[in-house]
């Protein structure tokens, strides 16, 4: 009989069908698992299939009492109570890396969209102003990649990666992170150095209390009126308040952005910036990167059901 596995966050039925084709599965479809499951149904299960973004108090840890693993579909594990898990033995594993090259594609992406104008040029060309030669304010010439500065924040798989990218395009490179790296880039010792040395700022940090709302109406300042900021890391890390106020008052020239504060993202200020970029948290949405999530997630559970340590354990768990 094979083992149960609680399925804590609301995921497509696609992204599971591998993992169901090795575990029992039981799919809570984003409710609290005590609304969906009886006591006894839940008494017996040992782990948990999460988003890493997906709340997980201990009380909700509380009404799986059996439950020793933790599994997060993905690299990022910030929803998770670590201490709380700590406390009750439970081990927390996530997928670190799998979808790095994806999500560094995809902040590429947004940064070439935000400043070359892709969103106002495709609709110049189906508005039919292009046709009748209508003037465009913002259509003017922009500045191009060649030398343009680009401050990585973080600089873990996807910062590197990031960072590797965008040298292609013959940019120069910085970052800011919690400890110098051995990389051929430029080190800014903190993030406020990194805004002032920057014209695109790329966030790729993890979500936590350190870096909640480090990007804030003091940095985005120092970014300057021709400077963007893209984020494909968490929400939480810009003060999405101080980010309108700074597009309204003209103190950015633009952003990009595939994560909010509150997702899913319903229209707000934002929609309404032409020079701002919105994606649905689809950094990591490859056929590519689900597969790799995928592996890490069944190896982890492997090893866990196997009685071995998690092969991708969230470190200091």
């Amino acid at each position: 009989m094979p083992f149960k596995v609680l399925i804590y966050s609301r995921f497509p039925k696609a992204m599971m069908v591998r993992i169901g084709e090795r575990f029992e599965l039981m799919d809570a479809a984003g409710k609290p698992p005590a609304e969906v499951f009886t006591a006894e149904q839940l008494s017996g299960v040992r782990a948990m299939i999460t988003a890493g973004g997906t709340p997980l108090p201990a009380a909700v840890m509380d009404t799986v009492p059996a439950l020793r693993a933790i599994i997060c579909y993905g690299t990022g594990y910030d929803g998770v109570d670590l201490e709380a898990a700590a406390k009750r033995g439970i081990a927390v594993g996530h997928s670190p890396a799998a979808n790095a090259a994806a999500v560094a594609d995809l902040a590429v992406t947004l940064m070439l969209a935000v400043t070359r104008r892709l969103l106002p040029a495709d609709e110049f060309v189906r508005n039919g102003s292009w046709s009748e030669a209508k003037p465009s304010p913002l259509l003017r010439p922009q500045p191009g990649n060649p030398g343009r500065r680009v401050g990585v924040y973080g600089m873990g798989e996807i910062g590197r990666k990031i960072a590797s990218r965008v040298a292609a395009f013959e940019t120069e490179v910085g970052y800011f992170s919690r400890s110098r790296h051995d990389v051929p880039y430029q080190y800014c010792p903190s993030l406020e150095a990194l805004a002032e040395w920057c014209s695109v700022l790329m966030i790729a940090v993890r979500a936590g209390s350190d870096t909640h709302h480090a990007v804030n109406a003091g940095i985005l300042q120092k970014l300057g009126k021709d400077g963007y900021v893209v984020n494909i890391s968490r929400g939480s890390v810009i003060d999405q308040a101080a980010l309108v106020t700074a597009l309204t008052d003209k103190t950015i020239a633009g952003a990009g952005l595939d994560v909010f504060e509150k997702e899913p993202h319903a229209p707000d200020a934002l929609t309404a910036f032409p020079n701002v970029v919105l994606t649905p948290h689809i950094g990591g949405h490859t056929i590519e990167s689900h597969t790799a999530m995928q592996d890490c997630v069944i190896a982890n559970l492997e090893a866990f059901f196997a009685g071995r340590p998690l092969p991708h354990a969230v470190r200091g768990t």
